[in-house]
């Protein structure tokens, strides 16, 4: 090798190709002249002069750039580029999504240019690294990404400084105090990031919106909303339109639905419902046969495709539900008075009307839209007061309700659907939204009889809109599903491995077997500590629910053919499928499938920033919850583990922190063991895994960020 370096460092043609294989062999180092120069055959001043003159060349012609003073590098031109954007951010890396390269490019911090999540850039890979992933460098911002980051301000004499809630961002962003002056030290800041000069320590940002002062309730929901780019307010334009709807329903309205108003009909919602978008009617039609309606609030009657209010509810495409409020899809004027089924009043609804025997089975069924007039309004308590007792108003009318959903849901669960039943979190609030308790809400019989029912109505109209008869055949046509997919063999395989360590075997196979075994997982485990780690693990490796109009089917309900059509009043998809059910029941032969998809697509994402908003006020009210405990203990279980600590849940309020493992006071040395799933003490063997009994003391609490910390106690009586 060095005969070869010599034989090359006297000839410049050969050593020029030296030093530039040397460049691509290796283009993310920077190199010195003199390393240059002893690499390609010899560091005496000859040698540095020749490889000097080489280097010079290279830079003029574009393949060489010198990055400090006299250390050079591979030109970030001379590497394939490509268009993508930022798609996961940390404190020290990110990564670029490109759609041409089969995985994303990973590319340090120091090579970012200074790029954030969701920006668009142009990246060059530099190489791969030995485990396969893409390494790469940002050339350039090409688009800032325009979401806002929420912060608080620190205010100084000629600056603000914003530090982000969302770990999205590791760094300040720099505000001129000349342009805000109405900014003041501790508000809750929407700002955008403008710029970021390079060598400039923190990216400039532009302010949005002024949220309020950081800690306050209305300031810190208005804040997660805005964080997951959600409304908390309808611009007036919408509210005037919303105001302008004619709500009279006419004798020429009547005339066009089948009026059900002499049909005994009743609500049944939560206690503090303010809308009430279904309704059920029960009929005696003859003995063993019930005529029963799934009456839903004809929401699209109201609102036209195209209109101030219909864009509105698109862009939007769910109501959201944070702690203390709810974020609705619609304007009150719809929601709260012309679409919510309240009692005594007549009201137009697109209806799913069976006749059933009394095992629950369909004899006929008919869609289309009515009239009707409910009776009487329950909270879900008083039904199920009814339920357990036999008697209250409407009692035989709740109780053969009741009867039929049971059969229903016997019947969904002998067809393979699967029973997960996990603890929902609610929190008890004061006048200032501050939490003052948690409880967990109780899903029993009279939430199951409006469930069952609306179950059946969704996936009955599904069926009846995927196809049309013609000529004997039945010719799909398009239409919105609500799809849920089979598990991947490769997540069920390590749900079966984690179930093992609990002493608990699962027979992981294929199809609705799948589901036969999950059921009886879950019943073997009812009640005892692992369970909610166990169902959570479990929902974990099912697939996610979709809209869509390529039907694969529901899954986890055990149901060929699903949608949404009971809830128009909070989601989007119901709107379109009581548009596309009225289509089709009108003679339409076809819809505009390509459409429904953007559209399907659309109401997908918006429901993730909705689901992630509401997870987001919970653990703020947990934080908050906790921030007046610090220093109390409190028993638990382990719910989670990580490298780093164990998440720990509390028996008793079900509020999750996190317990590091550096934090433990005893002597021992603990670590992660991931193949057995345990933190394990290397001298006194103390195993913990999920589910584990533990007792901690609250350590910290962060409201910005909304954690808690907790100190794991070790009791070494028990070792």
């Amino acid at each position: 090798m060095g005969k070869k370096r010599n034989k090359r460092g006297n000839n410049r043609d050969e050593r020029a190709s030296f030093i530039v294989d040397m460049f691509r062999e290796f283009p993310d180092n920077k190199f010195s002249l003199k390393h240059l120069a002893a690499a390609s055959g010899g560091a005496d001043r000859d040698g540095r002069t020749m490889t000097f003159a080489i280097v010079r060349q290279l830079i003029d012609d574009g393949f060489v750039e010198e990055v400090a003073r006299s250390k050079y590098r591979l030109s970030r031109r001379a590497l394939p580029s490509y268009d993508g954007v930022v798609a996961t951010l940390t404190p020290g890396a990110l990564y670029v999504q490109v759609e041409e390269l089969e995985s994303d490019v990973y590319v340090s911090r120091r090579n970012g240019c200074g790029a954030l999540d969701g920006d668009r850039v142009k990246v060059v890979v530099a190489r791969r690294s030995r485990d396969g992933e893409l390494e790469g460098t940002i050339v350039e911002v090409t688009e800032r990404c325009k979401k806002p980051y929420v912060g608080t301000a620190q205010v100084t004499t000629n600056s603000i400084f914003v530090t982000p809630d969302s770990r999205r961002l590791a760094t300040d962003i720099y505000l001129q105090r000349k342009l805000y002056p109405e900014v003041e030290d501790g508000d809750k800041l929407l700002v955008r990031v403008v710029s970021w000069p390079e060598g400039e320590r923190l990216p400039e940002g532009e302010l949005v919106e002024r949220l309020g002062r950081a800690g306050d309730n209305d300031t810190e929901m208005h804040a997660i909303l805005a964080e997951f780019d959600l409304p908390y307010h309808f611009e007036e334009d919408v509210v005037r339109a919303a105001e302008s709807i004619d709500g009279r329903i006419t004798e020429e309205e009547i005339a066009k639905r089948r009026d059900m108003r002499d049909r005994v009909t009743l609500t049944i919602d939560p206690a503090d419902a303010k809308d009430f978008d279904d309704a059920l009617s029960l009929y005696r039609v003859k003995e063993g046969v019930w005529e029963v309606g799934v009456h839903i609030a004809d929401v699209t009657h109201y609102v036209t495709p195209g209109s101030v209010v219909d864009n509105e509810a698109v862009e939007r495409a769910t109501s959201v539900y944070l702690v203390d409020r709810t974020v609705p899809m619609l304007p009150e004027r719809l929601c709260n008075e012309l679409c919510s089924l309240r009692p005594n009043e007549d009201k137009l609804c697109f209806s799913a009307v069976f006749t059933l025997n009394d095992d629950a089975e369909i004899i006929e069924e008919w869609f289309g839209r009515t009239v009707i007039h409910s009776d009487r309004r329950f909270a879900y308590e008083e039904a199920q007061s009814v339920i357990d007792t036999g008697e209250g108003d409407m009692s035989e009318e709740i109780l053969v309700l009741h009867r039929l959903a049971q059969r229903l849901r016997a019947d969904r669960f002998k067809r393979g659907a699967i029973a997960f039943a996990r603890d929902e979190i609610r929190f008890q609030l004061d006048e200032q939204g501050r939490p003052i308790g948690v409880y967990t809400k109780v899903q029993r019989e009279a939430n199951q009889l409006i469930e069952e029912f609306m179950l059946l109505a969704n996936r009955r109209v599904a069926e009846f809109c995927a196809h049309r008869v013609s000529n004997g055949r039945r010719v799909p046509r398009p239409m919105v599903f609500r799809v849920h997919d089979e598990p991947s063999e490769e997540k069920l395989e390590r749900f079966k491995e984690f179930a093992l360590r609990f002493g608990h075997y699962f027979k992981a196979s294929k199809g609705r077997a799948v589901a036969k075994e999950m059921n009886k997982l879950l019943g073997a485990i009812e009640g005892r500590a692992e369970s909610n780690a166990i169902t959570t693990l479990a929902v974990r490796s099912m697939a996610k629910a979709v809209y869509t109009t390529d039907n694969i089917g529901h899954y986890g309900l055990a149901f060929p053919y699903y949608t949404h059509f009971t809830s128009p009043i909070r989601r989007y998809p119901d709107m379109m499928v009581h548009r596309v059910l009225a289509s089709y029941l009108a003679g339409q032969k076809r819809g505009d499938k390509k459409l429904l998809e953007q559209l399907c697509v659309h109401s997908t994402e918006r429901e993730i920033l909705a689901s992630e908003a509401e997870r987001a006020s919970i653990k703020y009210k947990m934080a908050e919850f906790m921030k007046e405990r610090v220093g109390e203990e409190f028993e638990g279980t382990v719910s989670g583990m990580t490298d780093w600590g164990i998440y720990v849940e509390l028996n008793d309020t079900h509020v999750e922190g996190m317990a590091f493992l550096r934090d433990i006071d005893d002597d021992d040395y603990y670590r992660f063991d991931e193949a057995r799933y345990e933190v394990i003490g290397r001298s006194s063997g103390v195993r913990l895994t999920l589910g584990s009994p533990v007792r901690v003391r609250v350590k910290g609490v962060d409201m910005n960020r909304r954690t808690l910390d907790f100190k794991l106690l070790i009791d070494t009586n028990k070792r």
